[in-house]
């Protein structure tokens, strides 16, 4: 039994924690600018106190269930943090100064987009590192994971490392395939009003070439976050919508995102 105050979380800034892994991405130029962007803001990470139970399910259990809560501030178990998470963080925070003006909630494709930019990241990195960094940390965690996702899913040992090496070859394309994968599939299954409706849609993103990856991501928190807390509305948030369609037009949507978003910030 916990008796007394609990120690509240220490907030530190990116400078006050270890950067797990950054060596293996050191050819990675946006990733640079992306942690640039996070010392610039002096965004402020939330680590657990020590020993109040501070274990990696706690710290997941909190991001996942409050990911958009007001104020940021990602929870960490100690003062080390995942090169990759440096990135993932960064998206969020500017996806959030890019679709919610201060002081006003969130729509759900607010949500969904700026979710499904920093999760599709992660697949670019793993193309970028593939041929550069095979040693990696990130790598022998992510391609296990995926390899994982994909065996569930009927795809077989030789088909996923063909995907894994199309993912090598086009990063950004890889990258803007998945990001439209989800921002799609949340979107819908945001509206799906049963569970056989939500299954239907479900099914139709079967056959995407990242479609086996779909359940690698978190997406009943997606939903249930939006269904709670996003903004109440009956029209689509027309910002959202638009940069959606913007990302899915350009040639490059990853440099889309540099000009407009990551260039501004710094």
């Amino acid at each position: 039994m916990t008796t007394g105050s609990t120690p509240a979380m220490r907030l530190l800034s990116l400078d006050d924690l270890t950067i797990e892994d950054e060596r293996s991405f050191r050819h990675v130029g946006l990733y640079a600018e992306l942690a640039s962007i996070l010392r610039r803001s002096d965004y402020r990470f939330r680590v657990l106190p020590e020993g109040s139970n501070a274990s990696w399910d706690r710290a997941v259990f909190l991001n996942l269930t409050f990911w958009g809560a007001s104020g940021g501030g990602d929870v960490l178990v100690d003062t080390t943090i995942p090169a990759d998470v440096v990135a993932h963080v960064a998206w969020h925070h500017l996806a959030t100064a890019a679709l919610v003006p201060a002081g006003t909630v969130p729509s759900a494709e607010a949500l969904f987009l700026g979710e499904s930019i920093a999760s599709a990241f992660d697949v670019y990195l793993v193309g970028r590192l593939l041929g550069h960094s095979p040693e990696s940390s990130f790598l022998e965690t992510q391609v296990p994971a995926m390899a994982d996702c994909a065996e569930a899913a009927g795809v077989s040992a030789e088909a996923f490392d063909a995907l894994l090496a199309t993912v090598a070859d086009a990063p950004e394309r890889a990258f803007e395939a998945l990001r439209k994968l989800l921002f799609d599939a949340t979107c819908t299954l945001f509206r799906a009003t049963s569970l056989d409706d939500a299954h239907r849609e479900l099914v139709k993103f079967d056959d995407h070439p990242l479609g086996c990856l779909l359940h690698r991501h978190e997406l009943s928190n997606w939903v249930l976050y939006a269904k709670a807390y996003a903004l109440r509305t009956n029209e689509p948030d027309a910002t959202a919508i638009a940069i959606d369609r913007a990302l899915a037009a350009a040639p490059v949507s990853l440099d889309w995102l540099t000009k407009h978003w990551v260039d501004g910030s710094l």
